[in-house]
């Protein structure tokens, strides 16, 4: 239950951070995509089903406050985290980059599935405008965010485990 608060506040905190950093930035046409960070490193340190839960309520945030198809953003995190889960055997967490590999990957694959979905149905052909001014940048610039978010993240995740392995061995709060 505390695990599952402390996510579900994880989640919140990115989501401001997230908001806080585009209102920081709104020359720039890109910005970091934190939310997708954080599914992708859930997926890798937690595996497939925290990956799919934490990008389910990640992408449902997005879709409350800012989705023009309510439930796209929800389904692309969902199976980023998904995808990222199955890495979760052959992840080290003292190594960044692989986090900031499949965040790259995830950012590029999730922005391709988004052009189709928001532009290509709509009869917007500009892919290599999109590409070039939008997916690149913005993929760049989540994978660079990943590096300082990805020591936030496991340090939270190493802190959580530590004190539910203290609980565990307690003999006050034996089950």
């Amino acid at each position: 239950m505390k695990r599952n608060l402390i996510i579900f506040l994880t989640i919140v905190g990115t989501f401001l951070l997230q908001t806080t950093f585009r209102q920081l930035f709104t020359s720039v046409q890109a910005t970091p995509n934190m939310l997708l960070a954080l599914t992708a490193c859930m997926g890798l340190m937690r595996g497939k089903k925290s990956g799919l839960l934490t990008g389910f309520f990640c992408g449902l945030i997005q879709d409350l406050f800012f989705g023009s198809i309510f439930g796209l953003n929800a389904l692309l995190l969902m199976y980023i985290g998904y995808a990222n889960g199955h890495f979760y055997k052959v992840f080290f967490d003292n190594d960044v980059r692989i986090p900031m590999v499949t965040v790259l990957l995830s950012d590029l694959a999730y922005n391709f599935v988004f052009f189709i979905v928001s532009f290509a149905f709509r009869m917007r052909f500009h892919f290599f405008s999109y590409l070039i001014g939008t997916i690149i940048p913005e993929a760049v610039f989540t994978m660079l965010c990943t590096i300082f978010l990805f020591l936030i993240y496991r340090e939270i995740l190493k802190r959580v485990a530590a004190v539910e392995l203290e609980e565990e061995h307690s003999p006050w709060l034996r089950r």
